[in-house]
């Protein structure tokens, strides 16, 4: 058994959104609705169901001084006991990062670390070798299938170490028409070069949907952990939920002078 406690509701700013959730073991925990005071309460009225044998619990949380938090907010927790060892897999949105080079390596890096599901995909045997432990890696000769068979509102994520591999994979994820993201690394010389090849081998394809240089909104830095560090923050960017840009947005206005 064990028990996953829910955000339910936000009034004000707090650390996670509406929606967040973590499940409670009796050993571990999965998942975080933000740390803090919030965390520690309700990992302790979580355990308390637990040693109970189960059942639920509404808790409704100022985030002020009366327990330590300067968000100021107000947070509704739900907490119920559900039956089982392993909570259901979240529902994470996709990557496909193509090419195991030195960009791509460390956007995997990179991503191990967030909400994301991803996958990096080779034709080289040698460069996928250089993955660390426990990323989901994919050998094959024909890369432009994986963006063929990829699920609606795929990110894909295009490094390979051929420029004309990366036109063929950016024009068939493009050609989709339901790509969360097409990224492609190089430069405006590159873009403009892929501008070209469309007109003439993809008639009608434009390049509106593609992002070309890859995380240049952040910085020009060319070192392969920098592009990846600004690569996964333009995903993120993206992927965050819908209520979280909004409060971001709303907070900064706030801090704005008139």
């Amino acid at each position: 058994m064990f028990v996953r406690v829910a955000i339910v509701r936000v009034r004000g700013s707090a650390p996670r959104e509406s929606g967040t959730f973590m499940d409670v073991h009796a050993d571990r925990l999965v998942g975080t609705i933000g740390g803090g005071q919030l965390e520690y309460m309700a990992i302790a009225e979580a355990r308390r169901l637990l040693a109970a044998g189960g059942g639920a619990l509404r808790m409704e949380v100022p985030l002020g001084p009366a327990i330590g938090q300067c968000c100021g907010g107000h947070v509704t927790l739900q907490l119920t006991g559900t039956e089982g060892e392993d909570a259901p897999a979240p529902n994470l949105p996709t990557v496909l990062i193509f090419g195991a080079g030195h960009v791509g390596r460390a956007l995997a890096r990179a991503l191990s670390l967030l909400p994301v599901a991803f996958r990096v995909i080779d034709p080289r045997t040698d460069e996928l070798s250089l993955l660390p432990d426990g990323i989901e890696r994919v050998l094959t000769p024909i890369p432009e299938a994986e963006v063929r068979a990829a699920p609606a509102n795929t990110a894909y994520v295009i490094l390979t170490h051929d420029h004309a591999l990366d036109f063929l994979l950016a024009a068939e994820a493009l050609g989709r028409g339901d790509a969360a993201y097409v990224g492609m690394i190089g430069s405006s010389t590159k873009r403009a070069s892929f501008r070209s090849w469309l007109r003439r081998s993809v008639p009608g394809l434009s390049d509106t949907g593609l992002t070309c240089p890859i995380g240049a909104g952040f910085s020009r830095d060319k070192r392969p952990e920098v592009i990846a560090a600004f690569t996964a923050a333009e995903l993120m960017g993206l992927f965050g939920p819908a209520d979280m840009k909004e409060e971001n947005h709303e907070d900064v206005a706030a801090r704005t002078p008139a």
